[in-house]
């Protein structure tokens, strides 16, 4: 890969010849296409196609979250592939030949935020989920304003449930509610908190794994 720095031509986009141009983060690249391979792929290539599959269909949901609260978005990787590289290499692990997700180990979102103090979850009557966490607003650069926001996602029904901005820092509690088609169905939750301005985040936590009643 090259890049195209401003001359008589500039910068162009799509395929001329054996060369592809395209404008990536900014700056216009180019780049030969790629010999098409008759070889088989190996286990271990076999085996990280499936990891990255597995990891990509799980986050997909969370695509517009992790874009702006993932990482600081420097370098030459964007948030999302950020969040799936930190997934593949520390989230996933092996049952026999099929990788299966950690769950404790997944991050929703990863950043600067000062994040929960004893944060939990309880099922409550009526397909409820109340968290419950500790006011640490004075600590570092926790704000009182802080948002609250509650993923949840379902194995069984391969479903997340997104609660965005249900209560500030400084609420010490909130209740979610869920369809009735999760009603008996195990939960797996997380939670995280950004700033007022949503422009910093905090290292999601996995609070844990809740049977809805």
């Amino acid at each position: 890969m090259a890049r195209i720095t401003k001359g008589i031509l500039g910068g162009f986009s799509g395929k001329v010849g054996t060369i592809v141009g395209a404008n990536w983060r900014g700056q216009d690249i180019i780049r030969s296409i790629p010999k098409p391979s008759n070889r088989p792929p190996s286990e271990k290539q076999q085996l990280q196609q499936e990891k990255f599959k597995t990891v990509i269909a799980f986050l997909q949901p969370l695509k517009s979250i992790q874009t702006k609260y993932f990482g600081s978005g420097s370098g030459s990787k964007s948030r999302v592939n950020m969040a799936v590289s930190y997934t593949i290499s520390e989230a996933i692990q092996m049952t026999g030949d099929v990788p299966e997700l950690m769950y404790n180990k997944v991050l929703i979102t990863k950043g600067d935020l000062t994040g929960f103090q004893n944060v939990a979850a309880v099922p409550q009557t009526g397909n409820i989920i109340r968290l419950s966490w500790e006011n640490n607003s004075t600590q570092g650069n926790a704000s009182e304003t802080d948002q609250v926001n509650v993923i949840c996602y379902c194995e069984e029904l391969d479903r997340f449930e997104i609660f965005e901005s249900v209560g500030i820092r400084t609420d010490l509690t909130k209740d979610v509610t869920f369809p009735a088609v999760y009603m008996g169905k195990e939960i797996q939750v997380w939670s995280y908190l950004h700033n007022e301005k949503g422009t910093v985040a905090c290292n999601s936590v996995h609070v844990g794994a809740v049977i809805l009643i």
